[in-house]
């Protein structure tokens, strides 16, 4: 990679560029990148075009038009996502030495997010309040997503007397899959009796994986039946009809900020395709489960989003992995234009991600 052979001084400048890219959004001419370098010895404006004009060369930077500044490369962006991501794994646009240092996210910062997040307590929710709150901080597109096993653990299951022989069988999974079931029973059930099944189920089975649950119920029947005889034979009755069959294994995504992205993008092709590749949620979903290894807890960035659809080329991906609970996982991401505040974002994904074990209580691996 070009980037490799970079120079003290030539790190310095195309950091400086890329900050004031991110800024203003303009190309960036070499009188503006003086004053922004004001104090530094030997940097001339001359002295800055010549180092400008050698970065162009290594394709770290273009020139939109004759007469304008330059502008980063995508290339330019992975360097600067490099150099964030390997100083402590933390960001941040400070141009000292030879690239940015690293600082933490705000206080401010960290009190909004934990405040947008009052009153979550699923996995549901958590999901659905992280798309709007990194929409809304990035002003770009934010997702997150529930890997497929997450819909197959219960969060909350109700029964429901909807007459002779039969009953209502509401599940909810955490990954906010809603499925109901008319289950044909062999005996007449009180609607006493459906309650004290949901709660027992409720309460002993939140966070486990259905078909652990149909198995354990097995087990308990045996070891329970006479101590609880008449609650265990309710419980092993309604299991069996299919309250707790295997529900299809669809992973649920949650988007919000699309709007965000049309405002960015001038090019209308260029946007109807985007908006057609991140509409397609089977190739979001691909594209997440691709980038972001829920192994290494750690936030990744991808600059050029153009393997998914040539028409991602000018996004950048921010995601890290999440543990929703103790056998389930997710992920929680930025989608945004590649002129974003990196330094910002990979704190505030970070941040959120780890948000998740505290907010579902999620036990320590």
């Amino acid at each position: 990679m070009p980037e490799a052979r970079l120079s003290p001084r030539e790190r310095l400048v195309l950091t400086a560029v890329i900050d004031l890219y991110i800024a203003s959004g303009e190309p960036v001419a070499s009188q503006a990148l003086a004053t922004y370098l004001a104090n530094r010895d030997g940097l001339s404006s001359a002295t800055l075009r010549n180092v400008m004009a050698n970065l162009a060369e290594m394709g770290l930077l273009e020139q939109p038009h004759t007469s304008a500044g330059r502008v980063p490369t995508a290339a330019a962006f992975r360097f600067y996502v490099e150099q964030l991501t390997q100083s402590g794994r933390s960001p941040s646009i400070a141009v000292t030495g030879q690239g940015p240092q690293p600082t933490p996210l705000s206080e401010i910062r960290r009190g909004q997010i934990d405040e947008s997040f009052s009153g979550v307590s699923s996995s549901h929710e958590y999901l659905e309040r992280t798309s709007h709150v990194l929409a809304l901080i990035s002003s770009a597109l934010g997702v997150a997503l529930a890997s497929s096993t997450a819909s197959q653990v219960l969060e909350h299951i109700h029964f429901s007397r909807l007459g002779a022989g039969r009953v209502l069988a509401v599940l909810v999974t955490q990954a906010g899959v809603v499925q109901d079931r008319v289950l044909l029973l062999d005996r007449e059930m009180t609607s006493v009796e459906l309650e004290t099944a949901g709660r027992y189920l409720n309460e002993n089975f939140r966070g486990w994986p259905i078909e652990r649950i149909r198995s354990e119920v097995a087990r308990r029947v045996d070891v329970e039946r006479e101590a609880y005889r008449q609650l265990m034979t309710s419980v092993e009755e309604l299991c069996r009809k299919g309250a707790l069959a295997n529900i299809e294994a669809s992973p649920a995504i949650f988007m919000e900020g699309m709007a965000n992205l049309i405002t960015a993008e001038s090019d209308r092709e260029q946007l109807r395709q985007m908006l057609l590749a991140l509409e397609a949620k089977q190739r979001l979903i691909e594209l997440l489960n691709a980038y972001v290894d829920g192994r290494r807890q750690e936030v990744r960035v991808v600059v050029g989003l153009d393997e998914a659809s040539p028409a991602m080329q000018d996004l950048v991906l921010i995601g890290a992995p999440v543990r929703l609970s103790r056998e389930s996982l997710g992920t929680v991401a930025v989608i945004a234009p590649t002129r974003i505040q990196y330094q910002e974002m990979i704190q505030a994904v970070s941040y959120i991600a780890r948000l998740s074990e505290r907010i579902l209580d999620v036990p320590a691996q």
